[in-house]
């Protein structure tokens, strides 16, 4: 089987699948020898998914609008991602612009 990205050779393996940052385990996929692209089938999938759901991490990204608060602008992290990145009321963080359409909030 070819990649559809590359035309390299297609080879099955297991890969590790991380999903923010967090191990869910290894699981059947077909790896390109040439660009390194990773394909999952749908039963690994699945188990990606179910993996995922058990450890509270699927669904985890949401989107939120921005406010204005006084002459600042304000966004809002829903609850969900404040309890997995254990952040409290009041802490300081850092904001990092990374580029002109990305920022990181360090905790």
């Amino acid at each position: 089987m070819k990649c559809i990205f590359c035309n390299g050779e297609l080879k099955r393996g297991e890969v590790e699948h991380k999903e923010l940052g967090i191990s869910l385990g290894k699981f059947p996929a077909s790896l390109c020898s040439k660009c390194g692209e990773v394909f999952f089938d749908e039963v690994s999938v699945d188990g990606i998914q179910k993996k995922s759901k058990e450890l509270g991490l699927f669904g985890l990204a949401k989107k939120t609008k921005v406010a204005k608060v006084g002459n600042s602008l304000a966004i809002r992290i829903p609850k969900e991602i404040a309890e997995f990145v254990n952040l409290k009321k009041e802490e300081v963080v850092k904001i990092i612009p990374k580029n002109h359409k990305e920022i990181s909030i360090e905790v």
